[in-house]
């Protein structure tokens, strides 16, 4: 029975991907919750139905008053017993099963899926958006935002329904009845709803801007906690707990001030709304009491009237609690959709083709790229890599190496030039294909925190097993990968690695991510300081491995240890992001140049580039 409900709506459906979102609440509500439009009806319908039951409850119980006042119990037992029982029956059966189906539409059917589709389809939006849009947030903010708001909208529409639809209905059909019984009955009731509408509207006016300040608070405090997690290791080695505890205690500080503001309106609310329900009952049970007095109301009036009130009672208080968990989860939304809804800066061209890779050419066209700024970055680079030629570059940190490699990859698009692989724009091929079409061997060589096989597999997820092995082999792991072992007791290629890797030396990192570049083969390699964490004894294996694999490829080599590129076919000197020298290892040297510097001053095979600098 839970099956059907839980399956009425996939929150995995297709659907139109767009790279600009709505950017305001209620479209965006309402664009994410198009799968659940019927199921919505339906929720909305029942709602007023458990409501016009409830309400009818208490009228029936006035006129079991009158009925029970008009007789001994064997004529009331003989004029109204079948009613009796079949309203037994109606309590005890339908009642139930309508509440039920009510229950589940809600719980089952709308409260698992609609968060769920909302973190699928947030999740997919946030992994589209650019490496450079990554950098200008906290991981973990993102990460909170993209967790902490489906639950809040799935929260907002569960109390549209539970509690919103069934409270208006409720107080319709109050009115009504009081109404019938008396018009005159009617008029207390609407003076206080009256009353009651104007301290909703305070309430939540307040209340949704409070609650987005306390969740942008709760998200900092999470960004900046999860921060100093991920960092630990730099935590530990300067010895900075108390400077991470006072960083975390501002943001931690700021949102229990925000919380504070937040529940100093539901406290002036709570007051407010105990007088408002004195009004209440003082209004419509003495004026029933009064119209009895008079004559002119009947006992069960009075009853009727008195539950009803009572009733009311209890249910202000709820309802006003819905109604701001309903904009409470509204303002969580609001702080979520700063994250979810942010347009894709960087996109694929409207029916961009994939990347038609052909030879191997790349050739940048006075490129340049500046992240911004007025300096830094890269300025007018002109440069041709031949197809299977393979390219070192140098040059002092800050010169501009890492830029052009990103830029390749397209993690930017470029200020101003072009990027061309086989006479192809990347900036007008898909990105996909593009970074297909690429292995790089980064210093970061930071891995999921998954098992040794799934990062090897990375590289080519439909490898089999075999070529697995002989990828980690190839790159020297797979000696050491036999001997892992996670505190679960998983072993060898089972074993998990740990967040961002933390749990291998920088040296078996390096070969793991090494084993899956070579995995996956790219036609274009990228060695951005590949060796860079290896010992020397590793070094000089894997480099047998790296000029393997360099066979017949488009390579670009980053280096500062420059015996590790000394024998390419040529080489780039990066100065201030421009080209300075650009030649043969020996031409080079030759020149006496910046290069030729380089080469002279390195210490272990590194160059000296604090030593440059000083200059």
């Amino acid at each position: 029975m839970f099956r059907f409900f839980e399956n009425l709506v996939d929150p995995y459906v297709a659907y139109r991907q767009t790279d600009m979102p709505p950017r305001k609440l209620w479209p965006f509500m309402r664009d994410y919750s198009k799968p659940f439009h019927r199921i919505f009806v339906v929720a909305a319908v029942l709602s007023v139905l458990v409501a016009g039951v409830e309400i009818g409850l208490i009228w029936y119980m006035g006129r079991v008053v009158d009925v029970l006042s008009t007789g001994t119990p064997a004529q009331v037992w003989d004029a109204h017993g079948v009613e009796l029982i079949a309203m037994a029956a109606f309590i005890l059966i339908l009642r139930p099963l309508l509440q039920g189906l009510d229950v589940a539409i809600l719980n089952n059917a709308i409260l698992p899926n609609f968060g769920t589709l909302i973190r699928w389809r947030a999740h997919r939006h946030v992994l589209r958006q650019s490496v450079s849009w990554f950098e200008n947030d906290f991981a973990g903010r993102i990460a909170n935002r993209i967790m902490q708001t489906p639950p809040a909208a799935g929260e907002a529409a569960f109390q549209v329904f539970d509690a919103i639809t069934f409270a208006l209905a409720y107080l319709v059909g109050a009115y009504v009845l009081l109404s019938e019984a008396d018009m005159r009955l009617g008029v207390p009731l609407l003076i206080w709803f009256l009353l009651y509408a104007a301290l909703v509207r305070w309430t939540m006016r307040r209340v949704g801007p409070a609650s987005k300040a306390s969740s942008d608070a709760r998200s900092l405090v999470t960004g900046r906690v999860v921060d100093a997690y991920t960092n630990i290791h730099s935590v530990k080695l300067f010895a900075h707990d108390d400077r991470e505890m006072d960083y975390a205690r501002d943001s931690i500080e700021q949102a229990r001030k925000t919380f504070a503001a937040e529940m100093r309106i539901f406290t002036v609310m709570d007051v407010a709304l105990t007088f408002l329900n004195g009004l209440l009952i003082i209004g419509v049970v003495g004026w029933a009491m009064a119209l009895w007095m008079q004559g002119t109301a009947s006992v069960g009036v009075v009853a009727a009237a008195t539950a009803l009130t009572l009733r009311l009672n209890a249910m202000t208080g709820w309802i006003m609690w819905a109604l701001s968990s309903f904009f409470r989860s509204l303002g969580v939304v609001a702080e979520g959709m700063e994250t979810i809804a942010q347009p894709i800066a960087l996109v694929d061209k409207p029916s961009a083709p994939d990347l038609a890779f052909q030879r191997g050419e790349v050739r940048f066209q006075l490129l340049s790229h500046h992240y911004g700024r007025e300096t830094g970055g890269l300025s007018d680079i002109d440069l041709v890599l031949k197809p299977g030629e393979k390219l070192g570059i140098v040059g002092r940190s800050g010169a501009g190496k890492s830029t052009l490699v990103k830029l390749l990859l397209r993690f930017y698009d470029a200020d101003k030039g072009q990027i061309l692989i086989d006479g192809q724009d990347i900036a007008g091929v898909t990105q996909d294909s593009l970074r297909q079409k690429i292995g790089m061997v980064s210093q970061d060589s930071a891995l999921l925190h998954r098992s040794v096989r799934d990062n090897i597999l990375y590289g080519k997820p439909e490898a089999s097993e075999a070529e697995v092995i002989a990828a980690a082999k190839r790159a020297e792991a797979h000696e050491f990968i036999l001997e892992l072992e996670d505190p679960e007791r998983r072993r060898g290629y089972d074993a998990h690695v740990g967040e961002r890797g933390v749990k291998l030396s920088g040296g078996q990192r390096q070969r793991i991510t090494l084993a899956r570049v070579i995995l996956k083969d790219a036609p274009i390699l990228v060695l951005d300081e590949a060796t860079s964490a290896l010992d020397s004894e590793v070094e000089a294996a894997i480099l047998d491995t790296l000029y393997d694999m360099m066979e017949g490829k488009t390579v670009i080599a980053i280096a500062h240890r420059l015996s590790t590129i000394a024998h390419m076919d040529r080489i780039v000197v990066l100065d201030q992001g421009r080209i300075a020298e650009d030649g043969p290892h020996k031409a080079l040297l030759a020149q006496n140049g910046l290069y030729a510097r380089f080469w002279a001053r390195q210490s272990g095979g590194f160059i000296g580039t604090e030593d440059e600098a000083a200059e």
